[in-house]
């Protein structure tokens, strides 16, 4: 089991940052690729990023590239979403997951799933 916990949510604005962590306990959190989605509300749980394990490769949904960075911390057990130039359309709960064999954008294959942090863009 992994258990997964995230934190950093908050209200912003337009054009402001925020930084997401992720933080792990359990098995093995650098076996796992984590990846961050988040839903807003009566929307479908939309891909945001992944990170792999093992050699750290990077993907991002076109909506946030170049704004948001996903990076991980295997010695604290801690995945972590920079995010940036944040947009109201950014406002969701935004979630961390963890899996060893899941498709990056496909949320159904991901194992451990945290609680979620909300996240509020203001114009």
């Amino acid at each position: 089991q992994v258990q997964l916990v995230e934190s950093g949510g908050g209200l912003v604005q337009a054009g402001g940052s925020l930084r997401l962590s992720c933080a792990a306990s359990g098995r093995t959190f650098s076996s796992y690729a984590v990846g961050w989605f988040r839903q807003a509300p009566g929307k479908e749980r939309e891909f945001v990023a992944r990170i792999n394990w093992g050699n750290d490769i990077t993907r991002y949904a076109d909506s946030v590239k170049g704004r948001f960075t996903i990076s991980r911390d295997n010695a604290k057990n801690t995945a972590y979403l920079q995010m940036n130039s944040l947009k109201p359309e950014d406002t969701a709960v935004y979630y961390c997951a963890a899996g060893r064999n899941s498709v990056p954008a496909d949320y159904r294959t991901y194992n451990y799933w945290g609680q979620g942090t909300q996240v509020t863009v203001s114009s």
